[in-house]
C-alpha cells in the first residue's frame, strides 16, 4: 500500500473563502451570543477549519443595544482592565461599557462591551487580534456593509 498518497491537506490563508454574516442581537443573552460568534470568527463551523489560519467569516452584529444580561449583571458584574502603569487597574460594569458604545468619538463598528467579552473567547495571540477586527457591532439596525451582501442567519440555530 502506498502511504505517500495519504496527505493531510491544510488550507492556507489564500485558499479560504470568507463570507459576511449578519446577526440580530435583539433579546439574545450576551455570553451565549458571543460564544457562537467566536466559533464563526474562528471558522470552527466550517469543515476546512485550521487552528493556525484565519479561516472564519466576517460577522456584523446589529441591535447590540438590545442585548440582555440575566439577573443583576448589567450593574453588578465588573470587568477589569489594566493600563500597564502602577495603580492603573480600571473597573467597568456592562452598563458603563454600553453607554460608551454611544460615544461619537469611537470608530464605527467598535462596541466596548462586545470587544471585552469576545477577547476572552478568542486566542490570546496575533491570530486573536486579527480575528477581533472581523467583528463589526452596531447599536441600531443599520450598518454600512450592504455592499458585501451579508447572509442573515438565526443565531439560535447555530450550534
Amino acid at each position: 500500500m502506498d502511504t505517500l498518497s495519504y496527505k493531510t491537506v491544510s488550507p492556507n490563508a489564500q485558499a479560504v473563502e470568507h463570507e459576511w454574516i449578519l446577526i440580530d442581537a435583539t433579546d439574545q443573552p450576551l455570553g451565549r451570543l458571543c460564544s457562537k460568534v467566536a466559533k464563526i470568527l474562528r471558522g470552527k463551523n466550517k469543515p476546512s477549519y485550521t487552528p493556525h489560519t484565519e479561516c472564519g467569516d466576517y460577522v456584523i452584529i446589529v441591535n447590540a443595544d438590545k442585548v440582555k444580561l440575566t439577573g443583576k449583571k448589567m450593574t453588578d458584574h465588573v470587568y477589569l482592565s489594566f493600563t500597564g502603569y502602577p495603580g492603573g487597574q480600571r473597573e467597568a460594569t456592562p452598563e458603563v461599557l454600553m453607554k460608551k458604545s454611544f460615544n461619537k468619538h469611537l470608530k464605527p463598528g467598535i462596541h466596548p462591551l462586545f470587544v471585552h467579552v469576545m477577547k476572552g473567547m478568542l486566542p490570546k495571540n496575533r491570530l486573536g487580534r486579527r480575528l477581533i477586527e472581523n467583528m463589526h457591532v452596531y447599536n441600531g439596525p443599520e450598518h454600512p456593509h450592504q455592499a458585501q451582501n451579508p447572509k442573515v442567519i438565526d443565531i439560535n440555530k447555530v450550534k
